[in-house]
């Protein structure tokens, strides 16, 4: 007697608790987002790890970071998601619109919330994150638009839509009695992964230590308030605790662009209002690049 073979099912609530210890980079963390207790979150990781055959998640200095195949899990997981959800969109929601996911570069968010009042956010989700991660968000469907820095090392950014670009220049900050001493390496406030602060030096061949690594850009700088080292920052977003580094020593920074990007197929009036709004905000005399189309 034939027997039909019998399929292995990942439960939602299991890929949800994955996708929000990757965010957060903590299993308490994540654990208080969803509402649940840290063994539960422990014991749904260890039943996701035993289907898959492999460790997700690695305990860090800083944290809980994915390993090489936890990256491939929560991508995979984050699509599940987002399937999950338009399923569930199908028959209509009940509840209210879904909300627009908005993705943020860390370094953009804090003046975002300045010029951007409260109540035109209305039924709009902000995640805060590195550029290259909300780019990813883009590709992978779970950021409908995104408001970012285009990482020059960025391979992906052609899979996504760009309705508007600028150019803009970014230069060193320091406190204003910071000293390098003489015959010292630089010492560098800087973000996880790949720097453009660190291949700038390098090209140059100019001696650094890396004293400070975070993704929370306003850390970074807080950092170098407290006479830590440097770090670069927009031009026009120089806070007056700082003061532009233009010591000898240091190399011009490249130029940056920042991006407005869209999720391929999306649509919608307040898709399409919200790209207005922050082009009119961020990008005004910017001429676009790649207009948005079928918005």
């Amino acid at each position: 007697m034939h027997r039909p073979r019998q399929h292995l099912n990942i439960p939602t609530e299991i890929v949800r608790t994955v996708v929000a210890i990757a965010e957060t980079g903590s299993l308490s963390k994540a654990g208080e987002r969803l509402g649940l207790s840290q063994p539960a979150i422990s014991s749904q990781v260890k039943r996701l790890q035993s289907l898959i055959g492999g460790a997700l998640f690695v305990r860090t200095a800083n944290g809980t970071t994915t390993t090489e195949l936890g990256k491939v899990a929560v991508q995979q997981a984050r699509r599940i998601l987002e399937a999950n959800d338009q399923l569930l969109r199908l028959g209509g929601n009940h509840e209210g619109p879904q909300p627009l996911r908005l993705g943020i570069s860390t370094m953009l968010a804090e003046e975002f919330l300045k010029l951007h009042p409260s109540d035109a956010l209305a039924d709009v989700l902000l995640h805060a994150d590195m550029s290259p991660a909300v780019i990813r968000g883009v590709i992978d469907g779970y950021i409908d638009i995104a408001f970012v820095y285009s990482n020059p090392s960025q391979e992906n950014e052609d899979e996504v839509t760009i309705a508007a670009e600028a150019e803009e220049r970014s230069v060193w900050v320091r406190s204003r009695d910071f000293v390098l001493r003489p015959g010292a390496p630089i010492p560098i406030l800087a973000w996880p992964g790949d720097d453009w602060m660190i291949r700038t030096l390098t090209k140059h061949n100019i001696t650094y230590k890396i004293v400070f690594r975070s993704p929370n850009h306003q850390l970074r700088l807080e950092a170098a308030r407290a006479g830590y080292g440097l770090t670069a920052c927009p031009e026009r977003m120089i806070p007056s605790s700082l003061i532009s580094a233009k010591d000898y020593y240091l190399p011009e920074l490249p130029l940056q662009k920042r991006l407005l990007c869209v999720r391929p197929g999306l649509e919608g009036s307040r898709a399409t209002a919200m790209v207005q709004r922050l082009s009119s905000l961020f990008f005004s005399g910017a001429k676009p690049m790649r207009q948005v189309s079928n918005m």
